[in-house]
């Protein structure tokens, strides 16, 4: 549903293919994060907002808080461990707001490049 919502708004406004691909594969990877780290209820938040050239999210979920970002890939025969890194390869700006037994929430932001058909910025309120 978020990449939906995401998506759909962001090509509204003619924003390039390969910018709505990395925003949304940020986006999914801090979701699924929420959904394995979040708390039993795997319940989870997600904002969203286009304007002033970039786009920012923020997923907020109730679990432990996140321990710490890691500094390198693990190791190829590992299933899990990438999210972090794959976030923070594909958008311009990652940070976390940690409250221990609380939560965590991962705020994403990227700076919008357009479509070339169409190369106004554009804005849309949040979502």
């Amino acid at each position: 549903m978020v990449r939906r919502v995401l998506g759909d708004a962001m090509r509204s406004l003619n924003v390039s293919e390969t910018c709505i691909a990395d925003m949304l594969l940020a986006v999914s990877e801090a979701c699924s994060n929420a959904v394995r780290h979040g708390g039993p209820a795997n319940r989870y938040e997600v904002t969203a907002a286009i304007g002033y050239g970039r786009c920012d999210v923020r997923v907020a979920d109730n679990g432990d808080g996140l321990p710490t970002m890691p500094l390198h890939f693990p190791p190829p025969d590992t299933e899990n461990g990438r999210g972090l890194l794959i976030m923070r390869s594909v958008v311009d700006e990652i940070s976390f707001g940690i409250t221990p037994g609380r939560g965590t929430t991962v705020h994403l932001r990227k700076q919008l490049a357009w479509d070339e058909a169409d190369a106004r910025p554009r804005e849309l309120a949040a979502v």
